[in-house]
């Protein structure tokens, strides 16, 4: 069974908001208590956290769907629902999150380090809430707003400062083993090394961290062998360390011609060009192994190689080599920027911006876009006349309205509210705001059954002037 798993697909799911709640308060002696219709709860988050404990993905492997609990709708007599709780999610260090396209969504380094998946839907306001000096009581309530939904990808890229990279059994488990705790398995094998194996270091006063990568083999960018599957597990690390078979048993096999190989795969996967490279000739207590290092020293020494002859069975050279890569690591480590405490910028909205957009599209429809219309109508009962009333006001106020005429719109005009796959359409009816008197009784408006007052008033002119007509008509100036 698979116990090491670097890569998995994950569907999160955060939690819904709660409804809000439209109650009247009613008690003895109280004819009119008023609105008490309590808040919605806020639905859960799905957090991504950095725990050290934690090495691998295998439990996403297994259970990839994950969602948040929904918050608790709200209840008569000022009750407000409670909030979903959080649903956090432990994860190595150094693992990426990326979109279903590929897109990097964050980068987890760092033990504690969050990051928030989803995010849990807005409960909906009670009428109590909505009660205003124009709306006195509220026959309606909003409803809460859905969770984030969302597909992610997660890869485990190790967090370690050296990484040894090099042919099947060229004795890189058998060198992690000696220069640290790390007890990988060994064999005579190829593909000993199923999984990365990560050992700490201690040089002098420099500790570091030294990954053991599964065997590259030639092919291994285009996914041939284990090579590719664990590539990115270099991608942090500040040194590569080429480990040279000196005693394989291979005719058509030399060490420097697998460190060529190597060289091509790592530039056919990108990204590694800058990495300080060190050569260990591996297995020199053996006779042949000894001659052959001496041969091939020159060479390597001549393309700019740092070389070292070790063995892991006689310890031979290993103390030169952990001071030297303890040296490299300190060299890149002084090298890199210092850390800042994260800044809090802000930016305030701009004087101009509305913070929604109307676009008139191809087929004659306007569309809105914006984040309050669009959480407006995902909070809007369609199913209530007045809690319709509601939504066309507060996008009046906002200047939807004005936004709309600009654009060309006309009484009767398709408008669409949302993206194109979760829109609300409707035809576009200029409005105006309401007040108290024009309400009627709760969960109505009459404006969505009767004239506008402007027109309203146009045709009690028109019936008034018929009127006369008809009086004048009938005016016997003899009788």
């Amino acid at each position: 069974m698979t116990t090491f798993v670097d890569r998995v697909e994950l569907h999160v799911a955060a939690g819904n908001g709660g409804h809000g709640c439209a109650s009247v308060h009613r008690e003895k002696f109280k004819p009119l208590g008023g609105p008490d219709g309590g808040n919605g709860g806020r639905g859960g988050d799905v957090i991504l956290v950095v725990d050290q404990s934690v090495t691998t993905l295998l439990e996403y492997h297994h259970t990839p769907h994950r969602r948040a609990t929904n918050g608790k709708p709200g209840e008569g007599g000022n009750r407000s629902g409670a909030d979903g709780r959080d649903l956090v999610l432990p994860v190595p260090d150094g693992t990426v999150v990326l979109d279903k396209q590929g897109n990097v969504l964050a980068d987890l380094v760092g033990h504690g380090t969050t990051f928030v998946a989803g995010r849990g839907g807005r409960g909906g306001l009670g009428n109590a809430a909505l009660a205003s000096p124009r709306r006195k009581a509220p026959g309606f309530a909003l409803l809460g707003e859905p969770g984030e939904a969302r597909d992610i990808v997660l890869e485990l890229k190790t967090v370690a400062d050296v990484a040894l990279v090099g042919y099947p059994s060229a004795g890189k488990s058998s060198l992690i083993s000696v220069l640290s705790a790390a007890k990988p398995k060994i064999a005579d094998y190829p593909f000993t090394t199923l999984v990365p194996n990560l050992g700490v270091v201690t040089a002098g006063s420099t500790v570091y961290t030294i990954a053991d990568v599964p065997g590259l083999i030639p092919g291994a960018s285009q996914g041939k062998g284990l090579g590719l599957e664990f590539l990115r597990h270099v991608e942090r690390c500040e040194v590569l360390v080429h480990v040279l078979d000196c005693a394989t048993l291979e005719s058509e096999r030399d060490p420097v011609t697998d460190l060529d190989v190597i060289e091509a795969e790592l530039a056919q996967y990108g990204g590694l060009e800058g990495r300080p490279r060190v050569v260990v000739l591996n297995k020199v207590d053996i006779p042949d192994g000894q001659d052959l290092a001496d041969i091939i020293r020159p060479d390597l020494e001549a393309r700019g190689y740092p070389v070292f002859e070790v063995s892991a069975v006689s310890h031979k050279g290993l103390k030169e080599l952990s001071y030297a890569l303890a040296r490299i690591v300190d060299e890149a480590r002084a090298a890199k920027p210092k850390e800042e405490a994260t800044r809090i910028v802000i930016r305030p909205q701009a004087v101009d911006d509305s913070g929604f957009t109307v676009t008139r599209e191809d087929d004659g429809l306007f569309r809105v876009r914006g984040e309050k219309p669009e959480r407006w109508v995902r909070q809007t009962d369609f199913s209530n006349d007045e809690a319709v009333g509601y939504l066309a006001d507060r996008l009046n106020r906002l200047g939807v309205e004005d936004e709309l005429m600009k654009a060309g719109a006309r009484e009767g005009d398709g408008v669409a509210i949302g993206p194109e796959e979760n829109a609300v359409v409707f035809d576009w009816e200029p409005s105006v705001s309401a007040g108290a008197e024009m309400l009627g009784r709760r969960g109505e408006d009459h404006r969505l059954d009767t004239l506008r007052p402007a027109a309203q008033r146009r045709r009690d002119r028109e019936a008034e002037r018929d009127e006369t007509l008809r009086e004048y008509e009938d005016f016997d100036p003899f009788a």
